[in-house]
């Protein structure tokens, strides 16, 4: 009997039409009624309510005889399946009290070899003349449809774990974790009880197991035999996967004890590839007889998938550490490895009172002149073949570490004393007694090393501080020797790291400030540009010179901060003068950048921003690069101004002359301006030679379409030889000192000093002008 819940079935009206027919037995019509793909009937109401017409599909969609079905007014309950009796009968009961009118619902019945049948039951509740109410209705075969919607329910699930499967793996989720997802997910979802992954291990051809699920006695020890004659082996040497649809019965493959032990029946293999080797095999098995079928194998090997990009992930995540914590010239740990097993010696020498550590700094002695003369390629093979040696001199417990250039550190665990570090030094620097030959030609070097020794009361980064002082103090006293650590040398570190203290804080409490010096015109003494000079007002030191606080922001790393925030309130001032003199000519502003700044990859980026933020039009930004950037990688510092250049900004060489500048580098660079030092200023019109090369070096600007610009000048007679020459700018104390950025205003208002002046300004002094 159908289920009557009023859930707005829809027979259509040739139902009735049929079902009246049936009811009938017109003979005209019965022919038409047994082509008719479905069962249709006519019943009482109720559970065990009499079946007056069966027609005789039934028999080819249930297995009965219409004479058998309406023969047992319980049939129909009877053959009701387990799991839709409660629903099927509860809908049948609420009927009994409704008006007559139409059902639908779906609902399976037992066949009589046993296997269910879905069944759409759509039926009329008419009452009789005698107003007794009986159903009239077709159950409709919807077996394969249900079967469909099943498997596309199951592909959603499966799609959806291996959506989560990779969704964990892209949040960080451990190797070991997602392996155990994915075989427990598997095996749920397609109803297996065993599953596990297995590596491969090629020295032993076997399989260990590294996550295993409904399986019993796995060790860590325990393996699996691979090869053709297994499963899984079959899986990684073909690279397919493998159902074997019962072991009873299976004559390709061995079972393997782990699958005996465990009464495997029925189960697939599929393989676990990563990018450049196969890591090894995913299982999924059942004690009982199930049938695997091909998107059974999709869904899993699609979770194999996963996990092969996981292990890929786990290789390439290895590799990048490494890379991160080593050298990649002369594959030494690098200064974040060093420091962190420093760290670690520290803790332990807290532990044990009486064990020492010792730290050693050295640095090759006139390294950078190698570089500068033979090239940076000749420099690195140096430094390569530099390695072996330092690692060979010392124990192999001790670390040896590369921080950058020619810079290196040597960490020494459990010393006996002080001796036993200035034995190990004198080790090393004799490993570079011997000559090192590089193509063919012997190159002699040295190196200059410094000793800190801890004894557990020292943190890491005093210990290689310590250490770099007493290196440096190593330099200054002749280079190819060690120097100890000493009270004096803590006292002038104490020193240097009281600075640096002070200075992290002096942005926090805005202590640092700007002062501008004027660029002015030669050809109408006019104020063109101004120079932005950063001042450090301490509150209890008073105003500190930048040449002591600058190299120590640019060795520990300050020097970005202090940069940007040099950038910012320079562009800032800049725009606000052109908005206070909309119709005056504009006022170029002119920034130092470090060579640090410029290695960094984020100065453009940062320019930017400041433009921006300030809204200053770029052509009105000059940033002041000295000749040190130029001691680096050229391509690299080429590809670094190309992009600052591509902002609009003017590009200042500063201190031309001085060091590193050569033809080469003016032709390869993108300058705008080139400045000439005032080392060479000082002597204009006394010394001949200086007076040469100023002259040269204007020449050579104005012949590469280049602004040259004076520095320095004190006097008349260095003003009328800058001019004598063709320069096209000047600054100096002859026009006016630094100033704050109110007295620049005044002067932009009112006129620059010096144009009321005499041919001899008063007030020139020498100094330095940073």
């Amino acid at each position: 009997m159908p289920a009557r819940a009023p859930s707005g079935g829809s027979p259509a009206a040739h139902s009735s039409t049929v079902l009246d027919a049936a009811a009938s037995a017109r003979p005209n019509y019965a022919g038409l009624l047994h082509r008719v793909p479905a069962i249709l009937y006519t019943a009482d109401m109720g559970e065990s309510g009499r079946w007056h017409y069966v027609s005789p599909q039934i028999e080819g969609i249930l297995g009965f005889t219409p004479e058998e079905w309406c023969a047992d007014p319980d049939m129909w309950a009877r053959r009701l399946h387990p799991d839709d009796v409660e629903r099927v009968l509860a809908g049948e009961a609420q009927m009994a009290d409704s008006e007559p009118g139409s059902s639908a619902t779906e609902y399976r019945l037992v066949h009589r070899d046993g296997h269910a049948v879905w069944l759409r039951d759509d039926a009329l509740l008419l009452a009789d003349e005698d107003g007794v109410k009986r159903w009239h209705g077709v159950l409709s075969d919807i077996t394969d449809r249900k079967a469909a919607e099943a498997e596309l329910e199951l592909r959603a699930a499966q799609q959806a774990v291996v959506a989560r499967l990779g969704e964990h793996a892209l949040e960080g989720a451990s190797a070991t974790d997602l392996m155990r997802e994915a075989v427990v997910a598997g095996a749920e979802l397609l109803g297996l009880e065993i599953g596990a992954v297995i590596e491969y291990l090629p020295a032993r051809d076997a399989f260990a197991f590294r996550v295993t699920h409904g399986l019993s006695g796995i060790s860590p020890d325990t393996v699996v035999p691979a090869g053709e004659g297994s499963q899984a082996g079959y899986s990684l040497l073909h690279c397919v996967p493998v159902i074997v649809a019962d072991w009873e019965s299976e004559r390709r493959f061995q079972r393997s004890p782990v699958l005996t032990r465990h009464g495997a029946r029925s189960g697939l293999t599929v393989i676990i590839q990563g990018r450049r080797e196969p890591y090894g095999v995913l299982g999924l098995h059942s004690a009982q007889l199930r049938r695997l079928t091909p998107g059974d194998v999709d869904f899993v090997q699609a979770l194999a998938n996963v996990l092969g990009d996981v292990m890929e992930r786990q290789l390439t995540d290895d590799d990048i550490r490494h890379r991160a914590l080593h050298d990649p010239l002369t594959g030494l740990p690098n200064r974040v490895l060093f420091m962190d097993r420093l760290h670690q010696s520290a803790e332990r020498l807290r532990r044990r009172p009486n064990s020492l550590t010792a730290v050693l700094a050295l640095d090759l002695d006139r390294f950078k002149l190698v570089n500068d003369s033979l090239g940076h390629t000749f420099g690195d093979e140096l430094l390569a073949a530099a390695a072996p040696r330092l690692r060979q001199a010392v124990r192999s417990s001790d670390t040896v570490a590369r921080f950058g250039g020619d810079e290196f550190g040597i960490l020494l665990e459990d010393i006996a004393g002080e001796r036993e570090a200035i034995e190990m030094a004198e080790r090393i620097a004799g490993v570079f007694s011997n000559p090192f030959v590089l193509d063919g030609t012997e190159h002699y070097m040295s190196t200059s090393i410094g000793i800190a020794l801890g004894a557990g009361g020292e943190s890491a980064e005093d210990l290689l501080r310590d250490a770099d002082a007493a290196m440096n103090r190593a330099k200054e006293r002749g280079r190819a020797r060690w120097e100890l650590f000493d009270e004096g040398m803590r006292g002038r570190a104490i020193s240097r790291l009281r600075v640096e203290n002070d200075l992290r804080r002096a942005l926090e409490r805005r202590e640092l400030t700007l002062d501008y010096q004027p660029l002015v015109s030669m050809a109408d003494r006019s104020l063109v540009g101004v120079e932005a000079l950063v001042r450090w007002e301490h509150p209890q030191r008073g105003r500190i010179p930048p040449n002591e606080f600058i190299p120590v922001a640019e060795e520990n790393g300050m020097i970005d901060t202090i940069g940007r925030w040099v950038l910012d309130h320079a562009c800032c001032q800049a725009a606000r003068w052109y908005r206070e003199r909309p119709d005056a000519a504009p006022v170029l502003m002119s920034v130092n950048v470090s060579a640090a700044q410029v290695t960094t990859s984020g100065l453009a980026e940062g320019v930017a921003a400041a433009l921006r933020m300030s809204g200053l039009d770029p052509s009105l930004l000059a940033l002041e690069l000295t000749e040190s950037v130029l001691a680096g990688d050229l391509d690299e510092l080429v590809r670094s101004l190309s992009a600052l250049k591509a902002l609009g900004v003017r590009l200042v060489l500063d201190d031309f002359g001085t060091g590193y500048s050569s033809l080469s580098y003016l032709t390869r660079l993108p300058l705008d301006v080139l400045k000439v030092d005032r080392s060479f200023v000082d002597g204009l019109g006394v010394e001949p030679r200086d007076t040469a090369i100023t002259e040269a070096i204007v020449a050579m600007s104005q012949a590469l379409s280049m602004t040259v610009v004076g520095e320095g000048v004190e006097t008349e007679c260095q003003l009328a030889e800058l001019n004598r020459l063709g320069c096209d700018l000047v600054q100096g104390y002859y026009f006016s000192r630094p100033v704050p950025a109110d007295a620049l205003t005044e002067m932009l208002v009112q006129g620059p000093p010096w144009r009321d002046r005499g041919e001899n300004p008063s007030g020139a002094l020498a100094g330095d002008q940073r």
